[in-house]
């Protein structure tokens, strides 16, 4: 297959997934749009704990190092408790952590 041929497959490819995208975003319900982007959480709740180590931050909100870690991964989402415990130690809103807004 030359060159022209294999940009032109791509393209028509790339141009389906865009597609295909638009329409499952149509599709979604109600709960898939509402999902928490637990990567971003994590990476609001990084940009706090900026300066610290996991180790001082999981001692001040009662976890795990490793359950810090997950969090900040977006492996896991912060527990109730977790997101009251961050909002009284940086004064952000809970509103600001789980969406980046507030």
């Amino acid at each position: 297959m030359g060159a022209a041929a294999h940009g032109y497959l791509y393209s028509y490819w790339h141009m389906l997934y865009g597609i295909w995208r638009r329409v499952n975003a149509f599709f979604m319900t109600k709960s898939e749009k509402t999902r928490a982007d637990l990567e971003a959480i994590g990476l609001r709740i990084r940009q706090l704990r900026e300066g610290m180590f996991q180790e001082e931050l999981a001692a001040i909100l009662r976890i795990s190092q490793g359950q810090l870690s997950k969090i900040e991964r977006g492996k896991l989402g912060p527990s109730a408790d977790t997101l009251i415990r961050l909002v009284d130690r940086f004064g952000k809103s809970a509103d600001w952590i789980l969406t980046g807004k507030g």
